[in-house]
């Protein structure tokens, strides 16, 4: 039985609170800076959570030769478009497209759109019959056709990101979206890699794309209280890892990655910027909300991502180096969160866990929700390209219970080689992938 396919990172692109496009947006990583302010997405004055880390003044006309094509196209859409481009014209393919689309797929964790919230309001009042005090099912047709949208109505669905996609970029090979909350595009770039492995595929673009920062995803996040409801500056709220981190601060926007099996990135003379050798995924089998109180799901994705990519979790290298270099943590803010993952990772790497630094980006760009993964997966590839790691940034107040190194508040300079990012979801599930420097 032949060796599998060795599968390579060719393209990279992210749309988030602090910048559209991979430089600038790692330079502020760097710079312990935040994308946390004021909601503007809607008149939030009246809730509890009055913040978030919006994306700000994106121009598709900037990434593709004809954004009109995507006149209709949510923000979960522009977002995804915006990124993806960015990742197509780092591979190579914007000069000289793929020369068999049905070999090119495409594996996203995208979430929905921004809901038609005010024309949903808008039709049930537009129903009610005050005086009979019921809905008046006529005049609640009435108003729905006068006011709601179709294009609005398909565009909010989770797919339609995808559908975009193959359209501008031709993507006719394997099509699939997943929608594992948390922990969506890391399942898609982990799912990807695997279709690429078995030989599905030769190219697959990956990654995810969300947002929740309208009236729904905002309240229902509150009344989970899952999302920090902080009342001073905004660029303070998100604190993982801290003592008085009280919830995670909501983020929207998108990562997506080109990956492809190295003999084809050859055939064509592509350049490799990083490579995926691990994948791991598990299910807590517990509840709906709360993580496995031992980490056991969390440490059983990393485990088996760990075994694929041949690694031993509690070995050093010769150099004396722990085996992984960098974690770049779920790391939400939450109580229950942040311990649970110091805990998950004590029990797979033992005493190496010490010695691994790990640190959550959503500190600064906030929780991308479906496209938190990805856009952490793109931040280790930068990692591993720069010798720098991002820091948890508000790590003032470190919890005495956690105990491992969290990168407090400012980027470090180190060897970084080999990174394993974690993503967890509402629902229980959990997904691991591990990236490392690309070697000929």
């Amino acid at each position: 039985m032949s060796a599998p396919e060795r599968i390579v990172v060719t393209g990279m692109g992210w749309v988030t609170s602090l910048g559209h496009d991979l430089d600038s947006v790692w330079s502020r990583l760097m710079r312990s800076e935040s994308g946390m302010a004021p909601i503007t997405n809607f008149d939030a004055k009246t809730f509890p959570t009055t913040f978030a880390a919006e994306v700000r003044n994106l121009d598709l006309s900037r990434f593709l030769p004809d954004a009109s094509r995507h006149a209709t196209a949510g923000l979960n859409t522009q977002f995804a478009l915006g990124a993806a481009a960015q990742a197509w014209r780092q591979a190579g393919f914007d000069r000289s497209p793929p020369k068999k689309p049905r070999r090119v797929g495409c594996y996203l964790g995208a979430g929905e759109g921004v809901l038609d919230f005010d024309n949903y309001v808008a039709t049930n009042l537009g129903g009610w019959d005050a005086a009979a005090q019921k809905v008046d099912g006529r005049r609640w047709i009435e108003t729905a056709l006068e006011r709601m949208d179709c294009m609005r109505e398909i565009e909010q669905e989770p797919n339609m990101p995808l559908a975009h996609l193959a359209r501008e970029f031709n993507l006719r090979g394997p099509s699939y979206n997943c929608l594992t909350a948390c922990a969506a595009s890391t399942q898609a770039i982990g799912e990807a890699f695997s279709i690429l492995r078995r030989g599905d595929a030769d190219v697959m673009i990956s990654g995810g794309t969300h947002t929740m920062i309208h009236p729904f995803g905002v309240t229902g996040f509150n009344r989970l209280t899952a999302l920090s409801t902080f009342k001073g500056d905004p660029t303070k709220a998100s604190r993982p890892f801290c003592a008085s981190r009280d919830g995670f601060v909501m983020g929207e926007g998108s990562g997506m990655v080109v990956l492809e099996t190295l003999s084809h990135a050859k055939e064509r003379g592509a350049t490799p910027v990083a490579e995926v050798i691990g994948y791991g995924s598990s299910a807590d089998a517990f509840r709906i909300t709360d993580i496995q109180p031992e980490g056991r799901g969390a440490a059983a994705a990393m485990s088996q991502a760990l075994r694929q990519a041949g690694l031993d979790p509690q070995s050093t290298r010769p150099d004396g180096r722990a085996i992984i270099d960098y974690i770049s943590a779920h790391g939400t803010s939450t109580k229950e969160n942040d311990s649970i993952e110091t805990r998950a990772v004590k029990v797979v790497f033992g005493e190496q866990a010490k010695r691994i630094p790990m640190s959550s980006v959503k500190s600064m760009m906030g929780h991308l929700i479906a496209a938190a993964g990805s856009v952490e997966f793109i931040t280790c590839v930068m990692a591993i390209q720069h010798g720098m790691l991002p820091p948890t940034i508000n790590h003032h107040d470190p919890d005495p219970a956690l105990d491992l190194d969290y990168v407090p508040n400012v980027a470090r300079k180190a060897q970084v080689d080999t990174c394993l990012s974690n993503s967890f979801g509402f629902g229980g599930q959990n997904d691991t992938v591990i990236v490392t420097r690309f070697v000929e």
